[in-house]
Formats: structure tokens, sequence, C-alpha cells
């Protein structure tokens, strides 16, 4: 109801339809969630409307824009200083970097530093539309770029969907902020790098183009969430559910059948040709397995409870949820999307999983924020503004507690590129030859990983972290014996002595500074 009285009607979804086309020749007045009035004889092509539209932008719209900017702009140049201050590292960045690289040179992408083909890890074929940009500017600049940029256009569904269900694109604007000051996002651009930053821009435009009904929109990004990695049918089942459900029965149930069968391809055919299983994850379900688990929640439902409760999961969830004030519980259906991504998550037994500052966590917001939009647009319009303010309020104040520049900075602890042995990493390097075969201590590999043959100390001599299982753990690969160059840092734990006391008789000192020592194999 209304202030006086009168009922509160919305604007139908199906005047939203991007497929809108009035007969040839009649001019029709084309309603738009964008504000952009006109009278057109015939819809105009893709071009004119991109032009039209940015002609019609507010100066809200482009205040978003350039938040998104500036939040690009800030965590690429973070990013590139922890990289450059030595805080990258074989995994979580040198093997996507070593991946697309090769991929760029037209190789296979088997990525010597894990011991696996790239898309064998995981399926993020998402990566291969990064490689053109290898071929101009390869290397960390490019990764974190086109991660910051990722992760900043999440805002943006959140914003045109505000504007939609609001009808103000100040308060649109308000929510695109909070959903970056969410905790879970800012710490996703501060973990290196991984593919999953790009779900987060994908599934909130698939959200947003089912929610007003724009379905080549949404073919679009829920195609391009699945190419982010096999398991994004966590999301976009849910999502398809919720469009049988809310919207077209027809597209939801093909959006679960088709994501699913693109799961099961993925990697029941990509993944096992590849590595030779399915998945390698399956450690991480509790109880020994999918059948122990099922039988444990039936016969003993209080351990299943128990270990939910454990390790501090429910103060997880109170951080995922807390940032948009649980407002969307007025109307959960939306945010409801992500259930079963953030139960997954509490499930695992892979403690990153249920932490705020991993990536896992990215995919879980774009519901919740929008979903928050939608419980507010169900409200008489005069509480609309005083409830956008006070999730603006808790959005700033969880981003201090929990967030990676407020309280919890501390945790984002990296030495500053001008740190000497930053320094003398640098200027080591440029001592190894582009083709020789290295094995490196593991903050190095990033920077000299543009090669077919690297490896992460003591790997190939004596092999930590590598294959597809814990089978080669220990055991000297054939390829020890290939290794030109050992890049060690001076000042080295017991472990690392160890190790390279086992080989040091096979290479010779080739150069020493301040950081590093660098040893090339004798003859």
């Amino acid at each position: 109801m209304g202030e006086n009285g009168a009922p509160v009607t919305s604007v139908p979804d199906s005047e939203y339809l991007a497929g809108f086309d009035p007969p040839v020749g009649e001019a029709v007045e084309l309603p738009s969630p964008d504000g952009l009035d006109a009278v057109e004889p015939t819809r105009p092509g893709w071009p004119r409307r991109v032009v039209r539209y940015v002609r019609g932008m507010s100066s809200w719209h482009w205040l978003m824009l350039g938040v998104i900017g500036a939040y690009t702009t800030y965590f690429t140049s973070r990013s590139l200083d922890v990289h450059h201050g030595l805080g990258t590292s074989a995994y979580d960045f040198g093997l996507y970097d070593q991946g697309i690289w090769l991929l760029s040179q037209f190789k296979a992408p088997f990525v010597t530093l894990m011991g696996r083909n790239l898309f064998g890890d995981h399926t993020s074929f998402i990566l291969i539309f990064l490689v053109p940009f290898y071929w101009i500017f390869p290397g960390a600049g490019t990764l974190f770029f086109a991660q910051s940029l990722a992760i900043g256009l999440g805002a943006l569904p959140v914003f045109l969907y505000a504007r939609h269900r609001l009808g103000d694109e100040a308060l649109a604007c308000v929510f695109g902020v909070c959903y970056l000051l969410h905790p879970a996002v800012g710490w996703t651009n501060s973990e290196n790098f991984h593919p999953d930053s790009f779900i987060g821009v994908f599934v909130g435009f698939a959200i947003y183009a089912a929610l007003v009904k724009r379905w080549r929109m949404y073919v679009v990004f829920v195609v391009l969430a699945l190419l982010v990695k096999e398991d994004a049918s966590l999301i976009i089942v849910p999502i398809g559910v919720w469009v049988a459900l809310r919207r077209d029965r027809r597209i939801g149930l093909l959006t679960i059948i088709g994501s699913l069968g693109f799961m099961a391809v993925a990697m029941l055919v990509v993944m096992k040709s590849l590595i030779g299983v399915a998945t390698r994850n399956t450690w991480r379900i509790p109880f020994g397995g999918p059948g122990e688990l099922i039988t444990t929640s039936i016969k003993r439902p209080g351990d299943l409870w128990n270990y939910l409760r454990s390790d501090d999961k429910p103060f997880y969830v109170w951080q995922m949820l807390s940032p948009f004030a649980w407002l969307f519980t007025r109307a959960p259906d939306v945010a409801l999307i992500s259930g079963l991504v953030l139960f997954t998550n509490v499930l695992s037994t892979f403690w990153y999983q249920y932490q705020i500052q991993y990536h896992y966590s990215l995919v879980v917001v774009p519901a919740l924020a929008i979903g928050t939009v939608h419980a507010i647009a169900e409200v008489r319009r005069r509480w609309q503004p005083r409830l956008v303010a006070g999730v603006a309020v808790i959005a700033m104040w969880t981003a201090y507690l929990w967030g990676p520049a407020g309280l919890q900075q501390a945790k984002w602890v990296y030495w500053a590129p001008s740190h000497p042995v930053a320094v003398a990493a640098r200027d080591i390097i440029r001592d190894i030859p582009d083709d020789a075969v290295v094995s490196s201590f593991h903050s190095l590999t990033a920077h000299i990983n543009h090669r077919e043959q690297i490896y992460q100390f003591p790997t190939p001599f004596r092999t930590v972290l590598y294959g597809v299982d814990l089978s080669l753990e220990g055991t000297r690969l054939p390829a020890a014996d290939e290794v030109d160059y050992v890049v060690l840092p001076v000042n080295r734990d017991a472990q690392v002595d160890k190790d390279w006391a086992a080989i040091a008789k096979d290479f010779e000192l080739v150069r020493a500074n301040v950081g590093w020592e660098l040893y090339r194999r004798k003859g």
C-alpha cells in the first residue's frame, strides 16, 4: 500500500524485454529502465543503441563507473606492489601465468609448477580470453588488471537492478558501492590471482537478466559463468530453479539441464582425459565421501550438526550475510540463490572455503546484494532510502571489521617493491637464460615462469605438491636431470638446506647477492 492507502504498483517486467519490437513503420514509445525515452520507427542496431545509451547516462551512472574505475586502479596497483614485493608464488599466481603464457605461445598448457594441465586442474576456459592480451602485454599486469576490473564490474548489475526496482539512481549507486565494500569481494582481489574472480560479474548479470527477463543477456552470462569453473553449476542450477519458479519454466529447466550437462562433460570428459580423474577434490567431503556423508546425516544427524558448528563456521556465515544487514530476509527468494554455495563452503573440510579471506566466498555475494535490493523494493517507498542508508552504514562497518583495508589488513602483509631482498631478486633473475629449465624458491617462480619448464624447489629433485595425487610425493622426477639453474634464498630453513645439500655437488655458484644465490649445473 502507498502512503495514502492506495496500492503501489510497479512497471511490469515485460516492458523491459530486450526483444521488444514495435511493428515496422509504426512509431512506438519504448519504455526503458535506463531512462532513455525515444520514438523510433524500428528498433535500431546495437551500435546505435550503445551510442544512445551512453549519451543518456546520468551523472549517477557515470559516478558508478568512476567508482569501479577507482576500485580497479587501486587493486591493480596494490596487487602489483604485492607481486613485486615477492608476495606472489607458484600456486595462486604462477601456475595461471605459466599456463596462459604457454597458450599464447601455441603450446600445450601443461603447467610444470603443479604437474598438471591447466584445464585438468580446473576447467577455467575463461582464461582463454586473456591469451590475446598476452601477445601484447604478457605478465602480472595483465592478470591483475583483468582480475580487478572483473571484480569491480560486479557492482554494475547491482546498480542496474537497484535503479530498475527502486527508481532512484543515487540509491542504486550506494548499493553498487556496498557490493564492493563486502569483505569477501575485497579479499578475493587481494589473494594473488584466481579465475573465480570473473564469476561475480557473470553471476550478477545472469541474475539481473533473469529478474528483468532479458533472456539473450541471461544466456550469454550463464555460459560465461560456466566457463569459469566446472563447479559453477553450484550457483547456476539455483538460478535455473529460481527462473523456473518465478519467470519461465522452460528457460529455467534448460538452465538446470544445461549447467549439469556442462559440469558432467567438464569433469567426466575434459578433466578425466587430462589428469585421469574427474575431480581431485572428493577429499573435501566430510565423513569420508558422499556415501558416508549421506549415511551420517540420516543415522547420526547430531554428528553432522556438530561438524557444521565447528571451527567458527557459524561466524563465517555471519560475516557473509551481515554486510547487507540481513534485509534480504524480507523477500529471501533471490538471496537464496546463493544458499547452495554457502552451504557447500561450510560443509567442506577444506579450511580455506569457509574463511572470508579466500576466493571461494565471492560467488555468494551477487545474489545477496541483488536479493537485498529485491527485498527493499517490497517495502513502502518512503522507507526505502532509510533502509538503503542503513545497509550503507553496516557495509562500511563490516568492511572495517573484516575487510582487507580495515582492522584485518595486518593479514595482508608483504614487502614493498623497494625491499632489498625484492630488489636483489629482480637483479639476480636477469642472469637466467629465457630457455633454461629452472627450479626456484616459490616466491621467485612467479617472476620467471614464462618458460616451458620451471619447478618449485625442491621439485623435481624431491617432489612436493606435484601431479594429480600424492603418489609422487617425495620422489625424484626424471626432469631433475634437465634442470639447468637453481635459485634459492640466502636465508633458508633447515628443510630447504637439507634438500639443497642432497644435490649441491651437481651445481656451481654463478652469483650471489644480499638475498639470493643462483646455481648452474656443472658442465
